[in-house]
């Protein structure tokens, strides 16, 4: 049985004193691309890094299945999530600026089964971000902002993941870079059958290619959408994002 899916439930984490997530619970079904929205500063980024392993939370449980597999998150190393097939782009993309393009590319090769097919990968990717090949000797230090944000999508892909947690590719982004940088990240997730959890802040943007999302407000998910439609008529998003 293929597919790959996440289900996080009760989920509570801290920095200290300070309370980041608050009994937050949400799922990303197999195939889908689910969007959880907010400002900044409402938890995003930690329910990311909770996923990843990154951050414990302090309550609550993180299931991945993979292939008809379950697999609890809480308590396992980064690496291991990582070999499961679930990888992030970080906020900020998070490059080695003083390495090349195709050294980024092949620092994301690290799960065991992506080291087998570093080739395949590394031509899938200069297939998909072709300027990527053209500046394949170039320091990431040296790209734009949108060539540095396909270069950490890239380097997401070459772990050959499953499951892709992105965490704010608008940012730092022209806005006509920001509806290309979007329309990529649908564009990988259909060719490469990824299931995809996007953390944004650019309402707009992020439900043009969501199937669903959520709206997270001080740690809290405030609402969950289950189709654009709900999210573009709920009075949470037209206030916060519409301005309306």
């Amino acid at each position: 049985m293929s597919g790959s899916s996440i289900t996080v439930s009760g989920i509570h984490a801290a920095y200290g004193a300070v309370r980041a997530l608050e009994d937050v619970s949400l799922e990303v079904k197999s195939g889908e691309t689910v969007a959880l929205l907010g400002t900044n500063g409402n938890g995003k980024s930690t329910l990311m890094k909770c996923i990843m392993g990154i951050v414990r939370p302090s309550a609550g449980s993180i299931f991945a299945e993979i292939d008809g597999r379950r697999h609890d998150l809480v308590g396992r190393s980064t690496e291991a999530i990582v070999d499961l097939g679930i990888a992030l782009v970080p906020e900020g993309r998070r490059l080695f600026p003083k390495l090349t393009v195709e050294e980024n590319l092949l620092l994301g090769a690290f799960r065991r089964i992506a080291r087998a097919q570093i080739a395949n990968n590394r031509a899938f990717c200069f297939e998909a971000f072709p300027q990527l090949a053209e500046r394949r000797r170039q320091l990431a230090g040296s790209l734009s902002g949108g060539e540095q944000q396909m270069l950490a999508l890239g380097r997401a892909l070459m772990l050959a993941p499953r499951i892709l947690l992105i965490d704010e590719p608008s940012v730092g982004l022209a806005p006509i870079l920001v509806r290309r940088t979007i329309d990529k990240i649908q564009q990988l997730k259909e060719q490469y059958r990824l299931t995809v959890l996007m953390a944004e802040q650019n309402f707009t943007q992020a439900i043009r290619i969501a199937d669903r999302g959520y709206v997270i407000v001080h740690g809290r998910i405030a609402f969950e959408g289950r189709s654009t439609e709900e999210l573009n008529n709920n009075d949470l998003i037209r206030k916060f994002y519409l301005g309306l």
